[in-house]
C-alpha cells in the first residue's frame, strides 16, 4: 500500500492535516446553512449592538471554533468564545440568513443612493465627464 492510499484510507475520526501558515484560530465549523455567522470582539459595547439588531451567540454543541491547538481552551456546553489576544475575547455570533440578507440590501440600497448622488453633480453640465462601473 502506498503512502497515497493509507491517508485516502485513514480513518474519518483522524484529526485532518493542515499545511503549516495556513492555521486560524477564526475558523467555525459545523454551521447551520440556515444561519449567517460573525466572530464579534468583546469591546466597547459591541455585543449588545449585535444582539439589538437579532444576532445570537452561538451556544451550539455542534459548532467547533478555532482550529484545535492544543493550549486553546474548550468552551464546550458554553457560549462559543476564544481569546483574540490582549486579553479580548471574541465571539460566535449568527443571525437567520433572511435577517442578513434584509441587512445587506439595506447596506446596498445607501450605496446606490451615494453613487446616485455623485453622478448626478458631476454631470449638472459644469464640464468632464464620467463613468462609473463595477466589476
Amino acid at each position: 500500500m502506498t503512502q497515497k492510499e493509507a491517508i485516502a484510507k485513514a480513518p474519518a475520526s483522524r484529526v485532518s492535516r493542515i499545511p503549516v501558515g495556513a492555521r486560524t484560530i477564526l475558523t467555525v465549523k459545523g454551521k447551520d446553512p440556515n444561519y449567517e455567522y460573525r466572530i464579534v470582539n468583546d469591546v466597547e459595547d459591541r455585543i449588545t449592538q449585535f444582539l439589538d439588531a437579532g444576532y445570537e451567540i452561538v451556544a451550539d454543541e455542534a459548532v467547533k471554533v478555532g482550529d484545535g491547538r492544543v493550549s486553546q481552551g474548550s468552551s464546550i456546553g458554553s457560549q462559543k468564545h476564544l481569546s483574540v489576544g490582549q486579553g479580548t475575547k471574541a465571539f460566535v455570533m449568527r443571525i437567520k440568513k433572511e435577517f442578513f440578507e434584509e441587512d445587506q440590501e439595506a447596506k446596498q440600497r445607501r450605496v446606490n443612493e451615494l453613487e446616485s448622488s455623485i453622478k448626478q453633480k458631476a454631470l449638472d453640465g459644469n464640464y468632464g465627464k464620467l463613468e462609473i462601473t463595477r466589476d
